[in-house]
Protein backbone atom coordinates (compact mmCIF):
# COMPACT_ATOMS: atom_id res chain seq x y z
CA UNK A 1 0.00 0.00 0.00
CA UNK A 2 1.00 3.41 -0.80
CA UNK A 3 1.96 5.92 2.32
CA UNK A 4 -0.62 8.74 2.92
CA UNK A 5 1.40 12.11 1.72
CA UNK A 6 1.10 15.03 4.00
CA UNK A 7 2.20 18.36 3.31
CA UNK A 8 2.42 21.55 5.20
CA UNK A 9 1.65 24.61 3.61
CA UNK A 10 2.17 28.31 4.48
CA UNK A 11 0.80 31.41 2.27
CA UNK A 12 1.63 35.10 3.05
CA UNK A 13 1.87 36.47 -0.23
CA UNK A 14 -0.38 39.47 0.42
CA UNK A 15 -2.84 40.55 3.25
CA UNK A 16 -4.02 36.74 4.01
CA UNK A 17 -1.72 34.48 7.12
CA UNK A 18 -2.64 31.31 6.43
CA UNK A 19 -1.37 27.60 6.87
CA UNK A 20 -3.47 24.05 5.84
CA UNK A 21 -2.68 20.23 5.90
CA UNK A 22 -3.45 18.20 3.10
CA UNK A 23 -3.43 15.03 2.35
CA UNK A 24 -2.50 12.96 -1.00
CA UNK A 25 -3.08 16.32 -2.68
CA UNK A 26 -6.57 16.00 -2.81
CA UNK A 27 -7.69 16.19 0.65
CA UNK A 28 -7.49 18.93 3.17
CA UNK A 29 -7.02 18.11 6.84
CA UNK A 30 -6.92 21.12 8.41
CA UNK A 31 -7.04 24.81 6.90
CA UNK A 32 -6.65 27.87 8.66
CA UNK A 33 -6.84 31.76 7.18
CA UNK A 34 -6.58 35.01 9.19
CA UNK A 35 -7.47 37.91 7.50
CA UNK A 36 -6.37 41.27 7.68
CA UNK A 37 -9.48 42.85 5.53
CA UNK A 38 -10.65 45.00 8.69
CA UNK A 39 -6.72 46.47 8.92
CA UNK A 40 -6.75 47.48 5.46
CA UNK A 41 -9.81 48.58 4.84
CA UNK A 42 -9.69 52.36 6.30
CA UNK A 43 -6.93 52.43 3.65
CA UNK A 44 -9.01 51.68 0.89
CA UNK A 45 -6.47 49.19 0.44
CA UNK A 46 -3.39 46.69 1.40
CA UNK A 47 -0.84 48.57 2.74
CA UNK A 48 2.66 46.61 2.83
CA UNK A 49 3.81 47.34 5.63
CA UNK A 50 1.16 46.85 7.60
CA UNK A 51 0.55 43.64 6.31
CA UNK A 52 4.09 42.62 6.90
CA UNK A 53 3.57 43.32 10.52
CA UNK A 54 0.43 41.28 10.70
CA UNK A 55 2.30 38.17 9.31
CA UNK A 56 4.59 38.55 11.80
CA UNK A 57 1.84 38.36 14.73
CA UNK A 58 -0.11 35.76 13.24
CA UNK A 59 2.42 33.00 11.52
CA UNK A 60 3.05 30.98 14.92
CA UNK A 61 -0.25 31.08 15.71
CA UNK A 62 -1.80 30.15 12.37
CA UNK A 63 0.74 27.44 12.33
CA UNK A 64 0.40 26.17 15.97
CA UNK A 65 -3.65 25.95 15.21
CA UNK A 66 -3.42 23.99 11.63
CA UNK A 67 -1.82 21.82 13.61
CA UNK A 68 -3.97 21.53 17.02
CA UNK A 69 -7.11 21.29 14.24
CA UNK A 70 -5.75 18.10 12.37
CA UNK A 71 -4.17 16.57 16.10
CA UNK A 72 -1.27 15.95 14.61
CA UNK A 73 2.92 17.06 14.72
CA UNK A 74 5.34 18.53 12.39
CA UNK A 75 7.30 15.30 12.42
CA UNK A 76 4.01 13.58 10.57
CA UNK A 77 4.27 16.25 7.34
CA UNK A 78 6.29 14.45 4.56
CA UNK A 79 7.18 18.23 4.03
CA UNK A 80 6.97 22.24 3.41
CA UNK A 81 5.24 24.04 0.97
CA UNK A 82 5.38 27.59 0.56
CA UNK A 83 4.51 30.60 -1.71
CA UNK A 84 7.84 32.29 -2.65
CA UNK A 85 5.36 34.15 -5.27
CA UNK A 86 4.61 36.82 -6.88
CA UNK A 87 3.48 39.00 -4.22
CA UNK A 88 4.37 41.53 -1.89
CA UNK A 89 7.77 40.68 -1.07
CA UNK A 90 7.84 41.77 2.62
CA UNK A 91 4.63 39.13 3.19
CA UNK A 92 6.22 36.45 1.07
CA UNK A 93 9.44 36.79 2.81
CA UNK A 94 7.78 35.96 6.37
CA UNK A 95 6.33 32.50 5.10
CA UNK A 96 9.25 31.82 3.39
CA UNK A 97 11.76 32.43 6.33
CA UNK A 98 8.73 30.57 8.82
CA UNK A 99 8.70 27.89 6.30
CA UNK A 100 12.47 27.50 6.32
CA UNK A 101 12.63 27.54 10.33
CA UNK A 102 9.76 24.93 10.36
CA UNK A 103 12.01 22.88 7.72
CA UNK A 104 15.30 22.96 9.01
CA UNK A 105 13.81 22.39 12.63
CA UNK A 106 12.47 19.14 11.68
CA UNK A 107 14.82 18.13 9.07
CA UNK A 108 12.14 18.29 6.30
CA UNK A 109 12.11 19.01 2.55
CA UNK A 110 11.22 22.66 1.39
CA UNK A 111 8.98 23.31 -1.97
CA UNK A 112 8.59 26.49 -3.18
CA UNK A 113 5.13 26.95 -4.87
CA UNK A 114 3.71 29.71 -7.53
CA UNK A 115 0.97 31.31 -5.67
CA UNK A 116 -0.77 31.39 -9.62
CA UNK A 117 0.31 27.59 -9.69
CA UNK A 118 -1.79 27.44 -6.26
CA UNK A 119 -4.85 29.32 -6.94
CA UNK A 120 -5.13 26.66 -9.94
CA UNK A 121 -4.39 23.38 -7.83
CA UNK A 122 -7.17 24.67 -5.40
CA UNK A 123 -9.56 22.98 -8.45
CA UNK A 124 -7.56 19.52 -7.12
CA UNK A 125 -9.41 19.74 -3.84
CA UNK A 126 -12.57 19.40 -5.78
CA UNK A 127 -12.23 17.05 -8.50
CA UNK A 128 -8.99 15.59 -10.15
CA UNK A 129 -7.18 17.40 -13.34
CA UNK A 130 -8.28 16.10 -16.88
CA UNK A 131 -5.17 16.89 -19.06
CA UNK A 132 -4.91 19.06 -21.58
CA UNK A 133 -6.99 21.72 -19.36
CA UNK A 134 -7.61 25.43 -19.19
CA UNK A 135 -7.73 27.61 -16.17
CA UNK A 136 -9.03 30.97 -16.35
CA UNK A 137 -7.51 32.98 -13.57
CA UNK A 138 -8.65 36.11 -12.24
CA UNK A 139 -7.42 37.96 -9.47
CA UNK A 140 -6.61 41.26 -8.04
CA UNK A 141 -3.43 41.35 -9.28
CA UNK A 142 -3.93 38.63 -12.34
CA UNK A 143 -6.02 37.57 -15.17
CA UNK A 144 -4.47 35.07 -17.33
CA UNK A 145 -6.13 32.62 -19.30
CA UNK A 146 -3.33 28.93 -18.57
CA UNK A 147 -2.97 25.86 -20.35
CA UNK A 148 -1.70 22.56 -18.95
CA UNK A 149 -0.94 19.85 -20.79
CA UNK A 150 0.33 17.93 -17.69
CA UNK A 151 0.82 18.23 -14.26
CA UNK A 152 3.90 21.44 -13.30
CA UNK A 153 3.36 22.49 -17.04
CA UNK A 154 2.21 26.14 -17.32
CA UNK A 155 1.75 27.82 -20.87
CA UNK A 156 0.15 31.54 -20.40
CA UNK A 157 -2.24 32.10 -23.83
CA UNK A 158 -3.49 35.14 -22.70
CA UNK A 159 -3.22 37.78 -19.97
CA UNK A 160 -3.72 41.41 -19.35
CA UNK A 161 -2.08 44.03 -20.99
CA UNK A 162 -2.97 46.48 -18.16
CA UNK A 163 -5.46 46.09 -14.94
CA UNK A 164 -6.25 42.92 -13.79
CA UNK A 165 -10.22 42.27 -13.29
CA UNK A 166 -9.83 42.70 -9.26
CA UNK A 167 -8.18 45.49 -9.84
CA UNK A 168 -10.50 47.66 -12.34
CA UNK A 169 -13.48 46.29 -9.61
CA UNK A 170 -11.70 47.93 -6.75
CA UNK A 171 -11.13 51.09 -8.50
CA UNK A 172 -14.93 51.44 -9.73
CA UNK A 173 -16.22 50.78 -6.28
CA UNK A 174 -13.98 53.48 -4.76
CA UNK A 175 -15.52 55.65 -7.62
CA UNK A 176 -18.54 54.48 -6.38
CA UNK A 177 -17.67 54.96 -2.39
CA UNK A 178 -17.74 51.20 -1.44
CA UNK A 179 -15.78 49.96 1.11
CA UNK A 180 -12.88 48.19 0.52
CA UNK A 181 -12.44 45.32 -0.90
CA UNK A 182 -14.79 46.74 -3.64
CA UNK A 183 -15.54 43.51 -5.86
CA UNK A 184 -18.20 41.62 -3.48
CA UNK A 185 -19.94 45.44 -2.86
CA UNK A 186 -20.00 45.46 -7.20
CA UNK A 187 -21.03 42.35 -7.25
CA UNK A 188 -24.02 42.92 -4.63
CA UNK A 189 -24.61 45.53 -6.49
CA UNK A 190 -25.04 44.58 -10.01
CA UNK A 191 -27.36 41.53 -9.00
CA UNK A 192 -29.64 44.53 -8.24
CA UNK A 193 -29.06 46.20 -11.39
CA UNK A 194 -29.54 46.18 -14.86
CA UNK A 195 -27.37 46.12 -17.82
CA UNK A 196 -28.60 49.39 -18.95
CA UNK A 197 -25.04 51.12 -20.08
CA UNK A 198 -23.78 50.80 -23.43
CA UNK A 199 -19.84 50.21 -21.78
CA UNK A 200 -16.83 48.95 -24.12
CA UNK A 201 -15.95 45.66 -24.32
CA UNK A 202 -12.17 45.01 -25.50
CA UNK A 203 -11.26 41.85 -27.27
CA UNK A 204 -7.92 43.26 -28.55
CA UNK A 205 -6.87 41.71 -31.92
CA UNK A 206 -7.85 39.18 -34.10
CA UNK A 207 -7.13 35.89 -32.43
CA UNK A 208 -5.59 37.33 -29.23
CA UNK A 209 -6.47 36.00 -25.58
CA UNK A 210 -5.16 39.18 -24.36
CA UNK A 211 -7.42 41.38 -21.73
CA UNK A 212 -7.27 45.14 -20.97
CA UNK A 213 -9.93 46.65 -18.97
CA UNK A 214 -8.02 50.02 -18.13
CA UNK A 215 -9.99 51.38 -20.78
CA UNK A 216 -13.36 50.24 -19.29
CA UNK A 217 -12.37 51.43 -15.90
CA UNK A 218 -12.02 55.20 -17.41
CA UNK A 219 -15.12 54.69 -19.74
CA UNK A 220 -17.14 54.01 -15.91
CA UNK A 221 -15.27 56.80 -13.98
CA UNK A 222 -15.81 59.23 -16.93
CA UNK A 223 -19.26 58.28 -17.41
CA UNK A 224 -19.96 58.77 -13.55
CA UNK A 225 -18.39 62.13 -13.31
CA UNK A 226 -20.08 63.32 -16.73
CA UNK A 227 -23.74 62.24 -15.16
CA UNK A 228 -22.62 64.70 -11.93
CA UNK A 229 -21.95 67.64 -14.29
CA UNK A 230 -24.88 67.44 -15.48
CA UNK A 231 -27.02 67.05 -12.22
CA UNK A 232 -28.21 63.96 -13.37
CA UNK A 233 -28.52 60.46 -11.16
CA UNK A 234 -27.02 57.32 -12.01
CA UNK A 235 -28.43 54.15 -10.91
CA UNK A 236 -25.16 52.75 -8.89
CA UNK A 237 -26.79 49.19 -9.36
CA UNK A 238 -27.00 49.56 -13.10
CA UNK A 239 -23.59 50.86 -13.09
CA UNK A 240 -21.89 47.83 -11.40
CA UNK A 241 -24.43 45.83 -13.91
CA UNK A 242 -23.29 47.37 -16.87
CA UNK A 243 -19.60 47.19 -15.66
CA UNK A 244 -19.46 43.76 -14.62
CA UNK A 245 -21.46 42.65 -17.78
CA UNK A 246 -18.52 43.54 -19.72
CA UNK A 247 -16.15 42.52 -17.84
CA UNK A 248 -17.85 39.08 -17.92
CA UNK A 249 -18.63 38.98 -21.17
CA UNK A 250 -15.15 39.41 -22.15
CA UNK A 251 -13.64 36.42 -19.76
CA UNK A 252 -16.52 34.05 -20.66
CA UNK A 253 -16.54 34.38 -24.77
CA UNK A 254 -12.08 34.22 -24.87
CA UNK A 255 -12.02 31.63 -22.28
CA UNK A 256 -14.81 29.69 -24.15
CA UNK A 257 -12.96 30.37 -27.63
CA UNK A 258 -9.44 28.95 -26.17
CA UNK A 259 -10.72 25.74 -24.85
CA UNK A 260 -12.44 25.30 -28.35
CA UNK A 261 -9.31 25.65 -30.11
CA UNK A 262 -7.04 23.88 -27.52
CA UNK A 263 -9.34 21.28 -27.81
CA UNK A 264 -9.20 20.84 -23.37
CA UNK A 265 -11.12 17.89 -21.59
CA UNK A 266 -11.33 20.54 -18.01
CA UNK A 267 -11.73 24.51 -17.75
CA UNK A 268 -10.96 25.68 -13.87
CA UNK A 269 -11.81 28.96 -12.55
CA UNK A 270 -9.02 30.10 -9.82
CA UNK A 271 -8.38 32.98 -8.12
CA UNK A 272 -10.19 35.75 -5.98
CA UNK A 273 -12.85 36.90 -8.83
CA UNK A 274 -13.27 32.89 -8.86
CA UNK A 275 -15.92 34.04 -6.24
CA UNK A 276 -18.23 36.65 -8.41
CA UNK A 277 -21.43 35.40 -8.75
CA UNK A 278 -21.67 36.94 -11.94
CA UNK A 279 -18.73 35.49 -13.66
CA UNK A 280 -19.72 32.07 -12.31
CA UNK A 281 -23.38 31.93 -13.54
CA UNK A 282 -21.86 32.62 -17.04
CA UNK A 283 -19.22 30.34 -17.25
CA UNK A 284 -21.91 28.25 -15.92
CA UNK A 285 -23.95 28.65 -18.67
CA UNK A 286 -21.75 28.98 -21.32
CA UNK A 287 -20.42 25.56 -20.68
CA UNK A 288 -23.88 23.76 -20.11
CA UNK A 289 -23.35 24.07 -23.93
CA UNK A 290 -20.22 22.17 -23.96
CA UNK A 291 -20.73 19.14 -22.52
CA UNK A 292 -17.14 17.22 -23.95
CA UNK A 293 -15.55 19.92 -21.56
CA UNK A 294 -15.83 19.62 -17.44
CA UNK A 295 -16.32 23.41 -15.75
CA UNK A 296 -14.88 23.33 -12.47
CA UNK A 297 -15.47 26.03 -9.97
CA UNK A 298 -13.83 26.13 -6.17
CA UNK A 299 -16.30 26.55 -3.47
CA UNK A 300 -15.86 30.19 -2.49
CA UNK A 301 -13.58 29.36 0.73
CA UNK A 302 -10.99 28.27 -2.14
CA UNK A 303 -11.09 30.95 -4.32
CA UNK A 304 -9.34 33.50 -2.33
CA UNK A 305 -6.11 33.04 -0.76
CA UNK A 306 -5.29 30.11 1.20
CA UNK A 307 -2.78 27.72 2.11
CA UNK A 308 -4.91 24.19 1.37
CA UNK A 309 -3.98 25.71 -2.34
CA UNK A 310 -0.31 25.68 -1.88
CA UNK A 311 0.02 22.50 -0.04
CA UNK A 312 -1.98 20.68 -3.28
CA UNK A 313 0.54 22.44 -5.50
CA UNK A 314 3.23 21.65 -3.50
CA UNK A 315 2.36 18.16 -3.43
CA UNK A 316 2.46 17.37 -7.11
CA UNK A 317 5.95 19.71 -7.19
CA UNK A 318 7.05 17.36 -4.53
CA UNK A 319 5.55 14.13 -5.69
CA UNK A 320 7.93 15.09 -9.10
CA UNK A 321 10.95 15.29 -7.31
CA UNK A 322 11.35 19.45 -7.13
CA UNK A 323 13.09 20.52 -3.90
CA UNK A 324 14.50 24.37 -2.62
CA UNK A 325 17.39 25.04 -0.65
CA UNK A 326 18.54 27.18 2.22
CA UNK A 327 19.04 29.91 -0.24
CA UNK A 328 15.26 30.00 -1.08
CA UNK A 329 13.52 34.03 -1.48
CA UNK A 330 10.42 35.73 -1.79
CA UNK A 331 10.22 36.29 -5.36
CA UNK A 332 7.30 39.56 -6.03
CA UNK A 333 7.76 38.79 -9.71
CA UNK A 334 7.59 35.43 -10.24
CA UNK A 335 7.01 34.21 -13.83
CA UNK A 336 4.43 31.22 -13.84
CA UNK A 337 6.19 29.35 -17.01
CA UNK A 338 9.57 29.87 -15.42
CA UNK A 339 8.95 28.71 -12.33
Amino acid sequence: MKKDLYILGLETSCDETAAAIVKNGREIVANVVSSQIESHKRFGGVVPEVASRHHVEQITLVLEEVLAQADMNVEDMDAIAVTKGPGLVGSLLIGVNAAKAVAFAHNLPLVGVHHIAGHIYANRLVEEMQFPLLSLVVSGGHTELVYMKEHGSFEVIGETRDDAAGEAYDKVARTLKLPYPGGPHIDRLAAEGEDTLKLPRAWMEEGSYDFSFSGLKSAVINTLHNSEQRGEQISPENLAASFQASVVEVLTVKTVKAAQEYNVKQVLLSGGVAANKGLRASLTKAFDQMPSVDLIIPPLHLCTDNAAMIAAAGTVLFEQGKRDDWSMNGYPGLDIEKF
